[in-house]
């Protein structure tokens, strides 16, 4: 299995290569060369097994010869060892023919867990192997970052520095990253937005003699392997459901379009998925790019779904790369003028085909809040703001075939928005109740390539 560049600049990598590299070094991102195809009776095959079996039978044909059978296995059994539900990823009914996909049983609360212990022990075993020491860089809109520092903290081999946008994540999300003792995470709060850290890492990748020097690695949704292990859930869920003898759909709430490429994937594998759809906050630059065809920035407005507070949207270069028929040049062009005018046109036939293989919809802050109150008065169920604005776009596109909305945060996360539209104020699992009571450790940056590069290169030298 090799892993090409969206950009088509870049050398073809192994799997490891590409998980251990993250960016390419044209500026783009790996995807599979090609994508493997499970037959119906092997998702049929889904059925009754355990997440972990689903997992390691689901992402084996990507990782080629990376991993033995035997090593894949015990990464995968570490990996979601310690998630508070047997299930993972266990599926609650909302309402007639809509389905809830709880993915916030990990140690930080989040979906991005599924993701981010797995790509902790890929890590692991594989710096171990080569005898290597790498330095991770990250940014993020509240939820990666605990994700990140919860999965590598006090591993062996690795730095990690996570960057976040100062005063824009909720108090819970800025605990998890500043109340670790472990001296190889480092919490930096950056005077900007997120899209302002997702620049300045992607600005240390593209200074290649930094990059070199600190050995810098990334695991952000740029990184192949965040969006492989989220593919597993789609089909746990549509298998929960009938899946491949009936479709399904889902709605998946996303600011940088990660979670819903994953979607995008399991339907490539062969997942008959009818629909897949984008929820997005006020920040609704993906929702726009689909319906007008213009993707073109327009500044991050603070919501009380502060992970979707995003306007460049990373992992849409992925989905552009296969509308523009794997053309790496026209997605170069496309970029660059993202880079330097703050947008670009879609042609007409690559927006046909992100139209004919998702839809979209955008949940006001008062759609939102409303959500929140009608799902508990309706079923009990208490939303994060996140999962709410997913909620609402989901009942906009209900059918006859089955609706599965991701919730990808435990509402606990974000308090004050939840108890603003329900009157109380959700508590944190127990295994969290001391959050609040542990020290923080976190160093405040300006918005600046060379504040940030020196402070990786004094710590990591220490």
């Amino acid at each position: 299995m090799k892993y090409i560049s969206t950009r088509g600049k870049a050398p073809e990598l192994t799997f490891e290569e590409a998980m251990l590299t993250g960016l390419a070094r044209d500026g783009g991102l790996y995807v599979p060369e090609t994508v493997p195809q499970l037959a119906p009776e092997e998702i049929a095959a889904l059925a009754g097994i355990s997440y972990e079996e689903a997992a390691f039978r689901i992402m084996r044909p990507f990782i080629g010869d990376a991993f033995t059978d035997t090593e894949f296995r015990d990464i995968i059994a570490k990996a979601y060892a310690g998630f508070g539900h047997a299930a993972r990823a266990p599926l609650v009914q909302l309402g007639p023919n809509h389905f809830l996909l709880e993915l916030f049983h990990g140690p930080t609360l989040a979906f991005k867990d599924f993701a981010m212990q797995l790509i902790g022990q890929l890590f692991q075993v594989a710096l171990r192997r080569r005898g290597e020491r790498v330095t991770i860089v990250g940014a993020t809109s509240g939820d990666t970052g605990s994700a990140a520092i919860e999965a590598f903290r006090g591993l062996e081999g690795v730095d990690v520095f996570i960057l976040f946008p100062h005063g824009r994540v909720s108090e819970v999300q800025r605990r998890q990253m500043t109340t670790p003792i472990e001296g190889n995470v480092h919490a930096l709060a950056v005077d900007g937005d997120f899209d302002d850290c997702q620049a300045r890492v992607k600005d240390m990748f593209n200074d290649f003699a930094f990059r070199d020097d600190v050995r810098l690695a990334g695991v952000n949704s740029i990184n192949w392997a965040r969006v492989l292990a989220q593919v597993v859930y789609y089909f746990t869920s549509a298998v929960s459901l009938g899946a491949p003898h009936r479709p399904v759909s889902f709605t998946v709430p996303t600011g940088n379009f990660g979670d819903i490429f994953a979607g995008y994937i399991a339907r490539r594998m062969g997942l008959p998925i009818e629909r897949l759809v984008i929820a997005t906050n006020q920040n609704d630059i993906l929702h726009r790019a689909l319906t007008t065809g213009r993707y073109v920035t327009d500044g991050v407005k603070p919501s009380i779904s502060p992970s979707m507070d995003i306007q460049v949207s990373s992992n849409f270069e992925r989905a552009l790369f296969d509308a523009y028929d794997r053309d790496g040049s026209a997605v170069s062009q496309i970029m660059d003028e993202l880079r330097a005018a703050g947008g670009f046109d879609i042609s007409q036939g690559a927006l046909q085909l992100l139209q004919d293989t998702f839809a979209s919809g955008r949940a006001s802050e008062e759609e939102t809040t409303a959500t929140i109150t009608q799902s508990f008065a309706a079923s009990g169920e208490v939303l994060c703001p996140h999962t709410a604005v997913g909620v609402h776009v989901a009942e906009t596109h209900l059918s006859a075939t089955p609706m599965i909305t991701l919730a990808t945060a435990h509402p606990a996360k974000f308090p004050d928005a939840v108890e603003a539209a329900m009157g109380a104020r959700p508590a944190l699992p127990p295994r969290m109740a001391d959050l609040f009571d542990r020290s923080e450790r976190v160093t405040r940056v300006a918005n600046d390539l060379s504040a940030l590069q020196h402070i990786v290169r004094e710590r990591i030298a220490n």
